[in-house]
């Protein structure tokens, strides 16, 4: 099983203002960390750890999520050590968009539909951005050089896991000085359709009904970014992924190589460490399913 990190709330500095669930900041002697709750029974915890490690399995420059546990409430979480210590900042995206563009609606109120969080307005952002910082790269794949081809594996994964939340303000730079970086991945919690009732997960996995069957509801699975700002609907992330990969497809033919390289018993390897009072029987089956569909698609694809 994957470990569980014990966190007590009297430790907390801070509460994080970003985001709907509960969270604050905490020390553990010179680490910073925070916790997300997970109050709801959503599966947030569960996906957000499982998406860090098949990020990590691809060698994309990602922040180190552990399953916690609050101390007295038993309230299940994640942590993780903060990505922007002193003398770095982080700048989430929505201010690099509207640094870019003075018109942009940056209002940290509002994440989603906003139509102008266009591929074309992030890729002049990515374009001047340098790679995130040495110690997140060690493991990138040959033929990586550009903030745009990290961010490209980003969408991959994306698409693999089925995260639907990456909008404006779950992707960022980091800031030292007048240097700007590509921040590491963060933020997976919405993946793997992880909200869906146990009940809807089995009977998608039984029915005869090809429209309501796993393959089919893959296929509805939509991103936060828009082909075009007068474009009615975000694209599906197989679309952002088609676009995000017509900007490098050398760099969107590494990562899929480096997709077809994790084989489907690796995956199963860490779906059952979640711990059963996470992640139902059904659950992780459906899950299972849900990433060997994406990942099939992904590679019967190819690049752009």
């Amino acid at each position: 099983m994957f470990p569980v990190v014990t966190v007590n709330s009297h430790r907390a500095e801070s509460l994080e203002q970003l985001g709907t669930k509960r969270k604050y900041w905490y020390a553990d002697g010179e680490r910073r960390l925070l916790f997300k709750a997970e109050e709801r029974g959503t599966g947030e915890d569960w996906a957000e750890k499982l998406s860090c490690e098949l990020a990590g399995l691809m060698g994309l420059p990602h922040v180190i999520y552990e399953l916690a546990e609050e101390v007295g409430t038993g309230t299940p979480g994640v942590v993780c050590e903060t990505c922007s210590p002193p003398p770095w900042s982080l700048v989430m995206g929505n201010q690099l968009l509207l640094a870019r563009d003075p018109g942009y609606p940056a209002d940290n109120e509002q994440k989603y539909k906003v139509r102008q969080h266009t591929v074309a307005a992030v890729a002049d952002v990515l374009g001047h951005l340098q790679l995130p910082p040495q110690a997140w790269v060690t493991k990138l794949p040959h033929g990586i050089t550009t903030a745009a081809d990290v961010f490209i594996g980003y969408i991959l994964l994306d698409t693999w896991v089925a995260n639907q939340d990456r909008h404006h303000q779950n992707w960022a730079a980091l800031r030292r000085d007048d240097e700007l970086y590509l921040c590491p991945t963060f933020d997976h919690g919405a993946s793997m359709a992880r909200n869906l009732a146990d009940a809807e997960r089995g009977e998608r996995m039984t029915t005869r009904d090809v429209n309501r069957q796993v393959a089919a509801f893959v296929r509805k699975a939509r991103s936060a970014f828009y082909g075009e700002a007068t474009d009615a609907k975000p694209l599906l992330t197989f679309e952002a992924w088609r676009d995000f990969a017509l900007l490098s497809p050398s760099a969107a033919a590494t990562w899929v190589a480096q997709l077809r390289k994790i084989e489907e018993d690796t995956v199963d390897g860490l779906l059952v460490q979640v711990p059963p009072t996470r992640m139902s029987a059904t659950c992780r089956e459906f899950t299972r399913r849900l990433l060997a569909e994406n990942r099939r698609r992904l590679l019967e694809a190819g690049g752009p």
